[in-house]
């Protein structure tokens, strides 16, 4: 796997939906949110491109986090709506934007762990991508399915990754213009409280 650098990832964010965030229980839901959030930040920032997808949220899914779609609103609004296909990766609409980006790195984060991340994390590896789960933007509805599908993606060879760690990664140097302003970020979003014990 090459190095992850803003040149060469594509961020996709897989069903961060208002109702599937409450399917959320082994870690905070709101946890969840914020890195999930940051994450969107991270790549308006950096000028990564982004994949949204959602599916069915005229259902008890619900719309796209409003968060998201403020932050990112280009790629809000050309997101990806499956009509019910559980693997993102296996609907042909969402799989040609990643493609079209041209870029092999993948920065993943799904909405559930178990579900909505899985699948696509490990199908993108099998076809030879970079990817990078991002395990603090998803969660589970139970500690051992949590578990289990951790396991399963890292046994495919998916990378399994936290917010900070990412965003560190793909900050390089924190001493230049985007340096700055993703470890503002950090302490603004990521750990607010021990930016809040700075000021």
């Amino acid at each position: 796997m090459q190095p992850f650098t803003s040149q060469n990832t594509v961020l996709l964010l897989i069903d961060h939906q208002v109702g599937t965030m409450q399917l959320i229980k082994n870690i905070d839901q709101e946890l969840a949110k914020k890195q999930t959030v940051a994450l969107a930040k991270m790549a308006k920032i950096l000028n990564i491109p982004t994949v949204v997808t959602s599916s069915q949220e005229d259902h008890a899914q619900g719309p796209i986090l409003p968060e998201i779609a403020r932050i990112l609103p280009e790629a809000y609004e050309a997101r990806i709506k499956r009509p019910g296909v559980v693997n993102a990766w296996a609907y042909p609409a969402f799989k040609a934007a990643v493609e079209a980006t041209g870029r092999k790195n993948l920065i993943m984060a799904g909405v559930t762990t178990d579900i909505c991340l899985i699948f696509p994390a490990i199908d993108a590896a099998t076809d030879g991508y970079g990817v990078q789960a991002v395990i603090d933007a998803s969660g589970s509805p139970s500690d051992l399915s949590e578990e289990f599908a951790r396991q399963r993606m890292h046994d495919a060879g998916v990378v399994l990754t936290a917010t900070n760690t990412l965003i560190a990664e793909l900050a390089q140097d924190w001493s230049t213009p985007h340096g700055q302003q993703l470890i503002g970020l950090l302490f603004s979003d990521v750990f607010p409280a021990i930016g809040a014990g700075m000021k």
